[in-house]
């Protein structure tokens, strides 16, 4: 999936040297080195931005996605961070306060963006990216036409007595052995990115976002406890496995499933496989309102930069609309420039546009991961309880834990001012 990774928690505030620029030439860090077609994308920007004076350099050094997160950690602890990096949108704030990364002055160049592409923390942007993506759900139009199942809309989604209802007729034709594929065999943040929005829908949360000090009530309460059940409850039933295929697009082509919750990559390789036949279907209303993860892979400044006036010239000379698009484009993503601008040169996500469904999700339904340091702590503590959960563990017990290891992690860190 384009852009999800997760970080390690820094354990406190660290301070560094100046780094990342020789004069007026500056290092710029990617985790794409594993996918060329985005590098290419960067390295576009950055050859532009070369040729287009003559006062600032920027040079690429591309890292494995693995082992990107590492790197920029270990990078920090050794006072050689480069001046401009990439970093994935949830992390923002742990980097933020921890000092790797600082606050950025853009002025009107982030004016159209998406707002879940703009990493924040304490009310300072530290962060912008190109692109987002969307979660939705994926299946043929004539399935759920056979299986008498309407077909939603972003201003008429399922309600969760719907989707519970179609996910029963589904399962009751025999068709399939588990109709719906929530994508249980991913790893890492496709968990907490993945199952988060719909607790979210429920009405509960990872933590209490009113001081970001407790998940207290939020990650265990009622609400909570009721998505937990209900997600327990779909493994019992029959009506996802509890670990899903390999490949969740070549099962739904090959109807070995009846619906893929996946996100807007999926769309292109499932429309050239099943044409007029798709049918993107937009995030459950479970009583909160639709919800799906936001923020993606954003760009960001370094505190020990040794030359900030070139890194902020570089950063804002590659949000003009051609060069966000182009990476998005080449990502298969919702370009964050919204502008009529933007749109014109990718009018797939303009209104009319065969990728419209994903940009207005996006705007409308896009919920932030927790924006506190303690985000990559409480991230691992939530995937280890959801699997648990889908293996038979407790629900309240379980959430219950979580909450006493989040809130522990947090204390243990002063609450992460």
């Amino acid at each position: 999936m384009a852009g999800l990774s997760l970080a390690g928690c820094s354990s406190g505030p660290t301070s560094a040297g100046s780094s990342g620029a020789s004069g007026n030439t500056i290092t710029l860090w990617t985790h794409n080195a594993g996918n060329p077609a985005e590098l290419a994308a960067d390295q576009k920007i950055v050859t532009a931005f070369n040729a287009s004076q003559s006062k600032y350099k920027v040079n690429v050094q591309a890292f494995p996605q693995a082992s990107y997160n590492q790197s920029v950690v270990a990078a920090a602890a050794a006072g050689k961070l480069p001046c401009v990096l990439d970093i994935d949108g949830p992390t923002v704030p742990d980097w933020a306060w921890a000092k790797y990364l600082a606050p950025l002055d853009l002025g009107s160049s982030i004016a159209n963006q998406l707002p879940s592409t703009v990493g924040k923390w304490n009310n300072k942007v530290y962060a912008v990216g190109y692109y987002d993506v969307a979660l939705a759900m994926f299946a043929r139009k004539s399935v759920l036409k056979d299986a008498d199942i309407r077909i939603p809309t972003v201003t008429n989604p399922w309600t969760g007595t719907e989707f519970n209802a179609a996910l029963a007729a589904l399962k009751k034709t025999g068709k399939w052995a588990a109709p719906l594929d929530l994508g249980t065999s991913g790893t890492g943040e496709w968990w907490t990115y993945a199952y988060s929005p719909m607790l979210q829908s429920f009405g509960g949360d990872l933590i209490n976002r009113t001081d970001y000090q407790s998940a207290d009530g939020a990650l265990n309460g009622p609400a909570a406890v009721n998505w937990a059940t209900w997600m327990r409850g779909l493994v019992t039933q029959g009506i996802i496995a509890q670990k899903s295929g390999a490949d969740a697009n070549a099962d739904l082509i090959n109807n070995k499933t009846a619906i893929e919750y996946s996100g807007s990559w999926a769309a292109a390789p499932l429309s050239k496989a099943l044409g007029s036949d798709l049918a993107v279907i937009p995030a459950v209303n479970f009583g909160a309102g639709p919800k799906i993860g936001g923020g993606s892979w954003e760009w960001g400044m370094t505190n020990s930069c040794g030359n900030k006036a070139a890194a902020t010239a570089y950063l804002k000379f590659s949000l003009q609309p051609q060069y966000q698009t182009g990476v998005a484009v080449a990502a298969g993503t919702i370009p964050a420039d919204q502008s009529p601008a933007s749109l014109k040169l990718d009018p797939s996500y303009a209104p009319g546009g065969t990728n419209e469904i994903f940009a207005q999700m996006s705007s409308k339904f896009a919920e932030l991961r927790p924006p506190t340091p303690a985000y990559p702590f409480i991230s691992t503590t939530f995937t280890t309880a959801a699997q648990n959960i889908l293996a038979g563990a407790d629900p309240k017990s379980t959430l219950d834990q979580a909450v006493q290891s989040i809130n522990a992690n947090i204390k243990t860190n002063n609450g992460y001012k």
